[in-house]
């Protein structure tokens, strides 16, 4: 199986265990998976009352075979459970901090 092919899987894994983890029986938790353009999110949808919830949880993408994460709402963080599955850190972006202070972590700087 080459590479991004696992990335892919090992993304959709990840969120749609994460999925199974709604607190509130009011929020949905939705998955969207776009393997054509390499666009991976886990959304909270739903009401708690008369108040809207709605927001991004988890958005990844896969670009320049490298997996960037874009936004991480987790308290482990995702870019840890890939590194876990087996993900060198080399391939891994934390697109969410700015370009200029990646370089004082671990992981991919682009």
């Amino acid at each position: 199986m080459d590479t991004i092919t696992q990335y892919r899987q090992h993304i959709k894994k990840l969120l749609s265990d994460r999925a199974k983890l709604v607190w509130d029986h009011r929020i949905q938790a939705q998955t969207i998976f776009d393997t054509e353009h390499d666009h991976y999110q886990l959304i909270y949808v739903g009401w708690r009352d008369s108040k809207r919830v709605y927001g991004v949880v988890l958005h990844l993408d896969i670009i320049d075979n490298k997996i960037w994460i874009q936004q991480d709402g987790t308290e482990i963080g995702i870019a840890n459970q890939l590194v876990e599955l087996g993900v060198p850190k080399q391939d891994i972006v934390l697109a969410f901090d700015p370009p200029n202070l990646r370089k004082y972590t671990e992981f991919a700087t682009s």
